[in-house]
């Protein structure tokens, strides 16, 4: 009598892995390697028109680049510096910025190429960055252009004497405000000092608010 036969059971593939990421705009560190692969990325304009404030950084770093926000180093000052200045309520992160259009705030970048550090700019670029900006600004009419980098606005503006704050020249209907750049590698300025100067910033864009409340309730006489 033959042997009996006995079919052999399906071998079960093996789960599905479940990536902790579920959306873009969820958390998570790059790896050392995974920065540096993000080299030619860009990190896209978080704009619209007709903001308060367009806030404008010098160019993206390795870090922002892989995970494609905005002021996302781990040492970056950007973020507590807002909420400590009052522009904000609580304490946002990179991966929360699509919240700041709600606030009238966007974000964008002086030169839209990434590099390691903004030391790796050329002072060409931050020119060509600097009329690239101007016609941004004129397109989507911000109240305040925020520069946040002393250098960089020097450079790109060919402005040498400029210093933080309030500056003389506007493009179009927007002011333009400098303040100091808030990354970990190039900050040069203590947090409580630069909470001020984003402090002072505050003010002067409360104050341009209530001015324009007021212009809107009360029709300037002919």
């Amino acid at each position: 009598m033959p042997p009996r036969q006995t079919k052999s059971k399906p071998r079960s593939k093996p789960a599905a892995k479940v990536s902790l990421r579920t959306t873009l705009s969820d958390p998570w560190r790059p790896s050392r390697e995974q920065q540096l692969k993000s080299i030619r990325k860009r990190v896209p304009d978080l704009i619209a028109p007709n903001l308060d404030v367009l806030f404008c950084g010098i160019n993206p770093g390795l870090y922002s680049a892989a995970v494609g926000h905005h002021f996302a180093g781990p040492g970056n000052l950007f973020w507590s510096t807002i909420l400590a200045s009052g522009l904000t309520s609580r304490l946002l992160s990179a991966f929360d910025e699509a919240e700041l259009l709600a606030l009238g705030y966007g974000i964008t970048n002086m030169v839209a190429r990434t590099s390691a550090s903004a030391e790796d700019v050329a002072k060409d670029e931050l020119r060509r960055g600097a009329k690239a900006l101007r016609r941004k600004v004129l397109k989507f009419k911000p109240r305040f252009l925020a520069v946040c980098g002393l250098v960089a606005y020097r450079v790109g503006f060919e402005r040498n004497k400029a210093v933080v704050g309030l500056q003389e020249e506007k493009i179009g209907d927007t002011a333009i405000w400098l303040l100091p750049n808030p990354s970990g590698l190039n900050a040069f300025h203590q947090p409580a000092v630069m909470n001020q100067m984003f402090t002072d910033f505050r003010i002067a864009l409360e104050a341009a608010r209530v001015a324009v409340s007021r212009e809107t309730l009360i029709p300037p006489i002919p």
